[in-house]
């Protein structure tokens, strides 16, 4: 076989792996698996990438420039390959939202630099094959024709992958909890921003596409896509981040599989589509956890401000209560459902939590922990988080299925939770988070919450659970609160 064919099997391979990998990712006993299964697709797709690159005379002319094909790739692999392992090992777990987000944002910017270079490198040869003639210029701008799947997948990678980049870093931003941009951009102006932006996008898009040799239309149109990116990122508020990095997530794939057409590579536009469609059915799940619709997300926030005001839900009705005291309401407990939330990854409770867990199981009592579709800053944290700490898949039990059971709970442990424990979005239809589906711990006998203070989740707002008739607050940091516990149901 031609080394082309050879090319194009190893394709088709990686894209079979990528495939399988998803599947594999859909459940977490075989999602490791499916991990390895992925890198090995993309190290095979990078591979043929790299053997289908000196085919192309755009090689031949760098290695006539005076670097070697094989050392530029090399060394861009090293460099990737190093920050990649540093920032998989340093960053925390409790920061696997941000990195993701960052993530997203290189895979966008990456797609935007490669339909630029394109663009560049056509135009160029182009010019240097029409040189010798009167009109070269026009002669070049006419070998790229308007209106092709090259100067629309160009105008579309362009557009998407700034987006992408510029709202990844912004919602990095917002999720580090970086001063500037802790509040959201509320400005009822911001839509006339936007909407100024998207006409000016879709008038260059049109004129990119009208004259595909314009560099400078290009750039002009990566600008745009920036500002888009910020100004469409900035009003959302932290509430609504599990579905902003979704969506971006799947805006990354959506510009790498526009980039596939642009340099004509199949396995970039298959990996892109598969991302794009996996993050949009992601986004949709979210949005649905949230009983929010995409629209209200973009476009609304849900805003910082409380329909009720937190000395009036809290005024005299606050219980506190000491380790010592809240083993004695264990000790007689029959069933414990623990609710996992931010504040258990921020203060790395998890291995303290399957020590409680296991003291508990000791004395007889059932033990199942309670997972919110949203619960932390992404889809799966928490499930991420407990699998860390070795706890068995099969006492994670999602919202839907766990929620009627709640009634005959002794009691249930909520770790560093706010929102997705909140009943107001039950009971007060005025609430930001009206409708949002809940975990319904306040119907267990007893409520336990582990904080370090009454402070408010990511809306903004008061919770009433904490001021309920059944519910014990644990002021301390997650992790020292459960071994203090630990430590006194041993003594109990």
């Amino acid at each position: 076989m031609s080394p082309q064919a050879w090319i194009n099997l190893a394709y088709l391979a990686a894209s079979m792996l990528f495939i399988v990998a998803f599947k594999l990712m859909t459940g977490p006993r075989t999602a490791v698996k499916g991990n390895y299964l992925g890198g090995a697709g993309m190290a095979l797709a990078l591979a043929a990438a790299s053997a289908a690159c000196f085919e192309k005379d755009v090689v031949a002319s760098v290695a006539r420039s005076g670097a070697t094909p094989l050392v530029l790739l090399g060394v861009a692999a090293v460099i990737g390959g190093v920050i990649g392992a540093v920032m998989a090992v340093r960053y925390p777990m409790t920061g696997m939202p941000q990195m993701v987000a960052l993530l997203n944002g290189f895979g966008g910017a990456a797609s935007a630099l490669v339909a630029g270079a394109e663009l560049w490198n056509m135009t160029r040869r182009a010019v240097e094959t029409g040189s010798e003639r009167a009109d070269a210029a026009a002669w070049a701008a006419s070998q790229l024709a308007p209106w092709t799947q090259f100067a629309i997948a160009t105008a579309l990678t362009g557009l998407i992958g700034a987006v992408t980049f510029w709202g990844s870093f912004v919602a990095f931003a917002k999720l580090e909890e970086l001063p500037a941009f802790k509040k959201a951009w509320t400005d009822p102006k911001r839509h006339w921003v936007n909407l100024g932006l998207a006409i000016a996008t879709a008038l260059v898009i049109w004129g990119l596409c009208a004259n595909p040799g314009s560099v400078a239309l290009y750039i002009l149109l990566v600008l745009l896509g920036s500002g888009l990116g910020c100004t469409l990122t900035l009003p959302i508020g932290g509430a609504d981040m599990p579905v902003v990095i979704c969506l971006l997530n799947s805006y990354s794939g959506l510009a790498a599989a526009a980039a596939g057409f642009v340099i004509d590579n199949s396995v970039l536009v298959i990996a892109g589509s598969l991302v794009g469609a996996s993050g949009l059915i992601l986004t949709a799940i979210m949005c649905r956890a949230m009983n929010r619709s995409l629209v209200g997300v973009l476009f609304g926030g849900l805003g910082t401000t409380s329909a009720a005001n937190a000395d009036d839900v809290y005024a005299g009705k606050v219980k506190s209560a000491s380790a010592e005291e809240i083993a004695m309401v264990l000790e007689g407990a029959d069933r414990v459902v623990i609710v996992p939330g931010y504040g258990l990854a921020v203060a790395q409770a998890q291995h303290a939590v399957r020590e409680l867990a296991t003291a508990l199981e000791k004395r007889g009592t059932t033990v199942e922990y309670a997972i919110h579709p949203v619960a932390g800053r992404m889809p799966g944290h928490m499930n991420v988080l407990l699998a860390e700490a070795d706890i068995p898949y099969e006492k994670l039990r999602e919202m839907d299925d766990i929620n009627p059971t709640f009634p005959e709970t002794d009691v249930a442990i909520v770790i560093g939770a706010n929102d997705v424990v909140n009943p107001a979005a039950r009971t007060d239809p005025q609430s930001p988070i009206a409708g949002m589906p809940i975990l319904d711990v306040d119907k267990a006998k007893t409520v336990v919450v582990v904080k370090r203070s009454l402070s408010p989740g990511f809306a903004g707002i008061p919770n009433p659970l904490f001021a309920a008739d059944n519910t014990l607050m644990y002021f301390a940091d997650g992790k020292k609160a459960i071994l203090d516990l630990t430590a006194a149901l041993h003594g109990a």
